[in-house]
């Protein structure tokens, strides 16, 4: 997580979730994260099993130029990502793993722009799986919310198993994330996209439990 946004996003999940693998839906109050609300939102599973927005933030559908909600969340990114966006949206859904995405917004009129996408689980009953996210930009350049972005390109994911990584241990910090390269115990939040890993198509993606 490079990010402001995602940061503070994470670290209210990891407090919440007190060593458990996800916090209760019930357990999230919109007025803890109030500073971030408008970029955040919640999807849930349609009933096709896709992932679709329930909620999103105002400056987020800004962003996109429409309202989200009821929105499929793959259909946002190219068609050659679509697929590995659905499985990692499952991943956090089934698996109860953290997701982060780098990725390029890129406007009606070809503009672009990165951004950063965390999805947290939560815990909501088998028949009401959920997953919390945000969309974070670095800057919002002048033109962001007047030429609407209409595609994502994927850049580099990372997923982390809960069951599996050190970081869901109580006594560590919130924040303190562990690389995902095998030995590292000494790990800047900062680098989560500029560490080794294995070349997919023209995604990189770093390895760290069950999901892909």
């Amino acid at each position: 997580m490079r990010l402001q946004g995602s940061i503070e996003l994470f670290q209210y999940w990891n407090r919440l979730r007190d060593g458990r693998p996800a916090p209760l839906r019930t357990e999230i109050e919109p007025a803890d994260i109030k500073n971030l609300l408008a970029d955040t939102f919640i999807l849930e599973l349609d009933t096709r099993g896709g992932p679709v927005f329930r909620l999103a933030g105002t400056r987020l559908c800004a962003t996109y130029g429409r309202e989200l909600k009821g929105y499929s969340f793959a259909s946002m990114w190219t068609p050659r990502d679509q697929k590995i966006v659905a499985r990692l949206s499952n991943n956090a859904f089934h698996d109860k793993n953290v997701v982060s995405m780098s990725f390029r917004g890129v406007s009606e009129t070809g503009r672009e722009h990165l951004f950063e996408l965390l999805l947290l689980p939560i815990e909501g009953g088998r028949d009401s799986l959920r997953a919390l996210g945000i969309v974070s930009a670095k800057e919002r350049p002048f033109w962001m919310g007047a030429d609407p972005i209409c595609e994502n390109v994927l850049q580099s994911v990372r997923v982390i198993d809960p069951e599996i990584e050190p970081i869901f241990l109580k006594n560590r910090p919130a924040i303190e994330v562990p690389s995902l390269a095998p030995g590292d115990r000494h790990f800047n939040p900062l680098d989560v996209f500029s560490g080794p890993g294995r070349r997919i198509r023209h995604l990189v993606v770093l390895d760290g439990g069950r999901g892909e």
